[in-house]
């Protein structure tokens, strides 16, 4: 039952995923990460560095690749996958950042932004700023969509979400076009 709802929900993702990349215009895989470069809609988001964020303006949407995560979850547990993964994000960060820097194609992408659930290991181990999601209709279909991604991938974690569900809110993760160059480009040596 539970590879059966797997299954179902990885042809749901592939749904997803062409409509997202029918929405933008430029997008790659990248290790673990798909990056998909679209407009932002939303408040105004002020980062740490000084760069703003206004509706309208590029960003590159970020979402992990399902697949790979859902095969690793198979033969490793949770803890193992958590910390693979986060290895695999720094090596996808610093190809999106050669990437962003290369293709004229992205001169105007300003962000990278992401929205999970799961936020601690990507804001301190990548770098990534928090900013709340705005109260509404997205904010809620977010969260439920995120907590059944994560039953559905760890159905033995329904009771532990159940019982912390308070403290599962996505938040919306942002790295900024010159921290990313300042945190990922290959350090230059000379001879």
């Amino acid at each position: 039952m539970k590879r059966a709802v797997q299954f179902v929900w990885m042809k749901w993702e592939r749904v997803f995923e062409w409509t997202t990349h029918m929405r933008s215009v430029y997008s790659g895989e990248f290790g673990i990460c798909k990056m998909f470069v679209t407009k932002y809609h939303g408040k105004r988001l002020e980062c740490e560095d000084g760069t703003s964020i206004c509706s309208g303006d590029w960003v590159g949407e970020l979402h992990l690749d399902n697949q790979k995560v859902l095969l690793m979850l198979q033969s490793n547990d949770a803890n193992r996958v958590a910390l693979t993964i986060a290895r695999m994000a720094r090596i996808s960060m610093q190809q999106i950042c050669a990437e962003i820097k290369s293709n004229p194609k992205l001169s105007q992408v300003k962000a990278l932004q992401g929205i999970t659930l799961l936020h601690r290991g990507i804001i301190h181990g990548l770098g990534f700023e928090k900013h709340e999601l705005e109260a509404g209709k997205f904010r809620k279909f977010t969260t439920s969509y995120l907590r059944l991604l994560i039953k559905v991938f760890q159905p033995g974690a329904k009771e532990r979400i159940d019982q912390h569900a308070e403290k599962l809110v996505p938040l919306r993760l942002v790295l900024t076009r010159s921290m990313l160059i300042k945190r990922f480009s290959p350090k230059e040596y000379s001879t």
